[in-house]
Order: structure tokens, then C-alpha cells, then sequence
């Protein structure tokens, strides 16, 4: 069994730089990708960032291109999300998910840490 705990959120001013934790546990981990999904209030979940766990390959959603950056630490099996320029409208609960196959989705989520951006 596979488990996610993120950390890291909190309440910042718009502007601000966040740098959210992902830690992995399980007895054998080793996904396909990893990723990102912030969720606000009343709206979907949606993708903000990805990486492939081995290569390292990284993938964006454009609203956070240049301001956003996804990294892995294989070793002690955790994911950073480094968010810079935050602007309010990226106020959310901030999951993040682990894929064991490319031809599946997402198949573990975290309880999702809250960031609030004020104006």
C-alpha cells in the first residue's frame, strides 16, 4: 500500500514563493510519474505540474510555466512542488498523486495541503 503526505502549505501574499513536500511510502515504491493537482473551492481538480520518476522528464500546465518547478528526491522518495510569483487565483487544496502505469490514471492521492494566496 502506497502512501502520500503532503506538506508545506500555508498563507501567503500574492507575489510569495511556496515550496510544497510530497513524501511516499510503501513498501515498494516506485511509480511511473508523479504529479500535482490543486483543487479550489467549488472548481475541479486540476493538473499543474508532473515528473517522470525515473527520467526525471517534467511537464506543465502553461498557466505555471516559469514560475513553477517539480523535483523528485528517488532516494528518500519525496516530490517538490517550488512555486514562485503566486498569484491568488492559484488559492487551493494541493494533491498530490502517484501513477503506476502510463495506461491508467492517477492511482494514490495524498490528503492535500492548503495554500492560500491573499491579495
Amino acid at each position: 500500500q502506497v502512501q502520500l503526505v503532503e506538506s508545506g502549505g500555508g498563507l501567503v501574499q500574492a507575489g510569495d514563493s511556496l515550496r510544497l513536500s510530497c513524501a511516499a511510502s510503501g513498501r515498494t515504491f516506485s511509480p511511473y510519474r508523479m504529479g500535482w493537482f490543486p483543487q479550489a473551492p467549488g472548481k475541479e481538480r486540476e493538473f499543474v505540474a508532473a515528473i517522470n520518476w525515473r527520467g526525471g522528464s517534467t511537464y506543465y500546465a502553461d498557466s505555471v510555466k516559469g514560475r513553477f518547478t517539480i523535483s523528485r528526491d528517488n532516494a528518500k522518495n519525496m516530490m517538490y512542488l517550488q512555486m514562485t510569483s503566486l498569484k491568488p487565483e492559484k488559492t487551493a487544496v494541493y494533491y498530490c498523486g502517484a501513477l503506476v502505469s502510463p495506461t491508467t490514471g492517477y492511482d494514490y492521492w495524498g490528503q492535500g495541503t492548503q495554500v492560500t494566496v491573499s491579495s
